[in-house]
């Protein structure tokens, strides 16, 4: 805790200060009801001040009912009830009308995760659609027999018996790599990103599809690097026309593409169009690094195969991880990095030196005691069905002209709106009606798709998750009449 102590007879007194720190601690949430606050003597230890201007502090926030006197025990946060309430923010402090870039994606997934908030808008399943009572029993088991192996640093590469449960799936993905050709991560994102920065310098150039997913662009641009979009189609994805002649054009230095259930398209390439796109890049030495991290969630059929299967040169860094299918707060992911794999693993050392092991062991003996694909088989079904109610509801509730995108797998909805809706205005008026939305740049560089959303459709289906989405369509159709 800190302090800033000032003379000046027109500011706060010292213990108003001193008060006023302790009441910002208490409405922002970091002393909840029921806390102790610092005692008496640690305080005017730590802020070098006197214990009578403590004491008046205390008696002001007592005053206010902020805090509470328990004998012989100290002080203490009351209970709600009794804790004015803290000011309600204005609309314009809560949602600028043109948020930075960088700005927006934080406070899209913060939003998300606030109370009382239907997370229509970070691509976060349901905690209810994963086994997490098993795993969580798995991971305690796992702690408890092997306590040496799981508080310790695992290797680089990442927990073996893991690594053996992750080249024995990739079979289905028409892989065939040893356990040696994988390095484990906290999750795809710092899979990508080991693989960006083993293959390109700051000022590259990198090829995405657009739209594509915004973690990708803000990795992108995290290490200084240019972002090129090439045009994606739902049925074919990414351009490979406008892609070569960008290669020649451009310089690309890497490409960064989902061919299989695309964020936010949903799209699929086809095997002809993924065993081309490689060729294509291998011809020009240019790495693909292809996250696949959806890959898993086909609503139809059998798991696609990944573009590495393709790749001859070695030139294919495959990045994923259990975080759609399984467990995201475990943070377990992996990349299968080629010709790059001494670079990438001196980079995941540099970085974090090794994933968490507990995670690791709990995931790779869930995966080897069975029941993943059984939980997987429920887990399509669930997404194919969640994203059909949303897009019906989509199409019974949003003004005339909207438009849904036919994913083919994942749990995710692009919806197009009339064109003269903007997306960053839906996004903070819903907000206000207790509903989070991803507004559509978010997924550019070049701020295309204003009159875009994208919608999680991985929650429960309910009246309350139906009747969000309901009104959601009547606010998009109330900005459409202005």
């Amino acid at each position: 805790m800190s302090l800033q102590m000032t003379s000046d007879p027109s500011k706060p007194t010292l213990y108003q200060q001193v008060a006023g720190r302790i009441r910002s601690l208490i409405d922002g949430g970091t002393l909840r009801p029921g806390d102790r606050v610092p005692s008496v003597r640690r305080l005017s230890s730590q802020m070098s001040i006197s214990i009578s201007t403590v004491l008046e502090a205390y008696r002001v926030l007592e005053d206010e009912r902020y805090i509470e006197a328990r004998p012989q025990s100290g002080y203490y946060v009351r209970t709600p009830a009794t804790i004015p309430p803290v000011p309600t923010k204005t609309r314009s402090d809560r949602v600028p009308l043109e948020p930075g870039a960088d700005d927006l994606v934080v406070r899209v997934i913060s939003d998300s995760q606030k109370p009382g908030i239907v997370p229509l808008g970070a691509a976060i399943p349901s905690a209810e659609y994963f086994p997490t009572v098993r795993l969580n029993r798995i991971l305690a088991r796992v702690v408890r027999d092997d306590p040496g192996t799981s508080q310790s640093y695992d290797s680089i590469a990442g927990h073996q018996g893991l690594r053996v449960q992750i080249a024995r799936r990739l079979v289905e993905a028409g892989l065939s790599v040893t356990p040696d050709d994988i390095i484990t991560s906290a999750g795809a994102q710092e899979a990508v990103l080991l693989c960006l920065r083993a293959v390109t310098k700051p000022g590259d150039t990198v090829a995405v599809e657009t739209p594509t997913y915004f973690g990708l662009l803000e990795a992108i641009r995290s290490l200084h690097l240019r972002v090129l979009e090439i045009g994606t189609d739902a049925d074919e994805g990414v351009c490979l026309e406008d892609l070569s002649e960008a290669i020649v054009r451009k310089r690309v230095a890497a490409c960064v593409f989902v061919p299989n259930f695309g964020n936010p398209l949903g799209h699929k390439m086809p095997d002809d169009r993924k065993a081309e796109l490689v060729s294509l890049l291998a011809r020009h030495d240019v790495p693909l690094i292809e996250d696949d991290i959806y890959a898993d969630l086909a609503f139809e059929g059998d798991r696609p195969v990944a573009a590495k299967s393709f790749d001859r040169a070695d030139n294919v860094l495959l990045c994923s991880s259990f975080s759609k299918t399984l467990a995201p707060g475990y943070r377990v992911g992996w990349v299968v990095p080629g010709k790059y794999r001494p670079l990438v693993e001196r980079l995941k050392f540099s970085t974090s030196v090794a994933t968490a092991t507990p995670t690791q062991m709990a995931v790779a003996s869930y995966l080897e005691s069975g029941g993943f694909d059984r939980h997987l088989r429920r887990l399509r079904r669930l997404y194919r069905d969640q994203v059909a109610r949303v897009a019906c509801t989509v199409g019974e509730t949003f003004p005339e002209g909207t438009r849904v995108s036919r994913p083919l797998g994942g749990h995710i909805l692009w919806v197009e709106m009339p064109q003269e809706i903007d997306s960053l205005e839906v996004y903070g008026r819903a907000l206000e009606e207790g509903i989070s939305v991803a507004p559509g740049p978010l997924f550019s560089a070049a701020d295309k798709y204003r009159n875009f959303l994208r919608l999680n459709c991985a929650l429960p289906w309910s009246d309350e998750t139906e009747d969000a989405i309901a009104r959601l369509g009547r606010l998009v159709s109330a900005i459409a009449l202005r």
